[in-house]
């Protein structure tokens, strides 16, 4: 314990019922604490640290003012929410954060009453706050009651579409709604687009943001010290697109800027708008990411997400890596063929660095888009590029670029456009857990007509999948990839070009064959060892495609084995389900082969180091061999033969 931070006040609060017993002064000394406690417990699991040092006091001044759990804070997006975790009866928990067993990284309705709606992707917020405030309204029961409803939403997520429908909604409805803007200028990487501008501009001018709080249309909300100020702004205002005139317009009323780290402007504020607020409020609040921790300030990225570290250094503590990550390889082979191909151009969603395409936007600046959190928009986007003819890269995380599937279906499927689909982050992803897993990428594209589905098995592999989407013209090819560091092969000088449709054999055995998709390649091959020290040689392959299939590679394996196990890092209707239609309808079952699918269980698989979800997927070195094992009915040690 002497290594943590003195915290006399924050040890008093065990809910946040307790912040309401405290002075405003003292309410400010609870804020530095736990900045200190955040800091504290992040350094010890790593996780998301920016974020939460930002609204640290918006945290503490939010729930001293409502009534949490019967008032409803929604976290948008959530990794700001380790403050929020501490203040309500979690903080004995707090350094278990993404641990196995531990405390989720974002909101999770099943970890507490004060984690009223989940979410780890962006911009849901005002549409779940509506929801709980019509529900409110028409007599709705939670276990907690139903009291205001409030969402705290970054500057980077009110650049996605679904946030501009909600609060369109919510002005239409007129509900008592509260909406708090956290401003930033930074999401995971600096926001980009013209809402970004916007927003800049409100507070650009010195005079302007200098004023403890301006209102245009909501004058009224404010307590009396701040109304001559806010009459003043009102005029400043006046016939200029900026102040709160956008979100007026879809029905709000606009509070602010005020300064989100200045207890003496959000207690009377807030104070005021729970008193007083009928409708549809926004509060404009701007705080700056990783306040209070110089090394989270002068990071690039405002430590978003940041490994252990120690707390007076900031110095992360990271494993050696023994070869390159498949982001890295993805990044640098992109800008190779760049270098080669001046049609090449690269579309991401908030997340240049994640995905590897701040390289090819050091080099290719012109040709480099990001799009804000936006991904139906980015789809499209990159649609109509290939349609102009230029080979876009649609660079997305695979649980990402669900948010614009139905564009990648209409857009892109239906007619044929060559964009080039770079998954990152496939398969099992470790810390954020289910919610940011690429489970299902595999099965909801591959059922897309004229859609190409690959994966690679090592990042040499990796590389030839580049080449081979730059190279192909007549439709839509995708390729996936894991996080993390690659197997350590040897890279070629250039990618090759992959004939479409066509595996590979690594081994040739006898009785069974193991048929992989994707980097679980690795763990077959430990499995095959232990196998072949039983007497069993298995055969083995790489599919590299699921769509297409590679029709003779799997009837070949079929007709010469008596078993065929395909193992994916994907979920149920995936590549072993296309393998199984193929067999299926070759009447292949009708000749006596023995065929299993190696998927991911039917569950959500919560955080853990990614061996151990795998293993909780049954898709590890030793479950594979204990599956063939099965499969042949050949006993293990202590077992009987089946």
């Amino acid at each position: 314990m002497s290594d943590r931070p003195n915290t006399p006040l924050l040890d008093l609060v065990n809910r946040p019922a307790d912040l309401r017993q405290f002075s405003d002064a003292q309410l400010h000394q609870v804020a530095q604490e736990l900045r200190a406690e955040t800091i504290s417990a992040v350094s010890v699991t790593g996780g998301h640290l920016g974020a939460g040092l930002g609204v640290v006091e918006l945290t503490t001044a939010l729930h001293a003012v409502f009534d949490t759990p019967r008032d409803k804070i929604i976290w948008d997006v959530g990794h700001q929410c380790y403050p929020h975790k501490i203040l309500t009866g979690r903080r004995d928990r707090i350094r278990t954060l993404r641990q196995p067993g531990g405390l989720s990284g974002f909101t999770k309705r099943s970890e507490s009453p004060y984690d009223p709606f989940g979410a780890a992707h962006s911009s849901t917020s005002i549409s779940a706050a509506l929801g709980f405030a019509v529900a409110r309204d028409l007599g709705g029961v939670t276990p907690e009651g139903l009291g205001d409803a409030i969402a705290v939403i970054g500057d980077g997520s009110m650049s996605a579409g679904m946030a501009f429908e909600a609060m369109n909604n919510a002005g239409h409805l007129k509900k008592r709604l509260i909406v708090i803007l956290n401003d930033n200028e930074m999401s995971i990487a600096p926001p980009v687009g013209a809402l970004s501008s916007y927003l800049s501009r409100i507070y650009a001018e010195e005079p302007f943001h200098d004023l403890k709080a301006a209102a245009k249309g909501a004058v009224s909300l404010l307590p009396e010290p701040f109304r001559e100020g806010a009459k003043r702004a009102k005029e400043m205002l006046k016939g200029m697109a900026v102040g709160g005139t956008l979100f007026e317009e879809l029905g709000f009323s606009y509070l602010g800027p005020i300064d989100g780290h200045d207890m003496d402007q959000l207690l009377p504020v807030l104070r005021t708008v729970k008193a007083r607020a009928t409708g549809p409020i926004l509060i404009h609040v701007l705080t700056k990411k990783g306040k209070g921790y110089a090394p989270a300030e002068q990071a690039r990225d405002k430590g978003h997400a940041t490994a252990k570290f120690d707390v007076v250094t900031g110095e992360q503590k990271k494993a050696p890596s023994n070869a390159p990550s498949y982001t890295s390889v993805f990044g640098k082979t992109l800008v190779e063929e760049a270098a080669r191909d001046d049609k090449i151009v690269a579309v991401t969603a908030a997340m240049p660095d994640g995905t590897g395409l701040n390289l090819f936007a050091e080099r290719y600046p012109s040709r480099c888009f990001d799009v804000a959190i936006a991904e139906q928009h980015g789809v499209t986007f990159s649609a109509a590029l290939a349609a102009g003819g230029m080979k876009p890269f649609c660079t997305m995380y695979s649980t990402f670029l669900q948010r614009g599937y139905d564009q990648v279906v209409h857009d892109v499927a239906i007619q044929r456009l060559p964009v080039r689909f770079a998954i990152d982050r496939a398969g099992l992803v470790g810390a954020d857990g289910a919610t940011h897993a690429g489970s299902f990428d595999i099965a909801y594209l591959a059922n897309l007509p004229g859609m190409v589905v690959m994966a690679a098995a090592d990042e040499a592999e990796l590389m030839h999948m580049v080449a081979t989407a730059v190279a192909h013209d007549e439709g839509p090819i995708a390729f996936r990839y894991p996080r993390g560091e690659g197997v350590g092969v040897d890279l070629p000088e250039r990618g090759e070009v992959l004939k479409i449709g066509k595996g590979r054999i690594i081994q040739k055995g006898a009785r069974v064959a193991l048929l992989s998709f994707g980097t679980r390649l690795a763990e077959v091959q430990k499995a095959a060892e232990a196998l072949s020290a039983r007497g069993i040689t298995p055969t083995i392959a790489d599919a590299r495609f699921a769509k297409p299939l590679d029709r003779d590679l799997i009837l070949n394996l079929a007709s010469d084995h008596e078993a065929l196990i395909t193992i994916e890092e994907g979920a149920i209707g995936g590549f072993g389900s296309h393998v199984a239609q193929l067999l299926a309808d070759e009447g292949v079952f009708d000749q006596g082969l023995k065929y299993r699918s190696m998927v991911f269980p039917d569950i959500f698989i919560d955080q853990a180091n990614p061996a151990d979800m795998y293993a909780v997927a049954g898709m590890n070195a030793e479950q594979i061999e204990a599956k063939v094992l099965s499969v042949l009915g050949v006993a293990t040690i202590g077992e009987k033969r089946a």
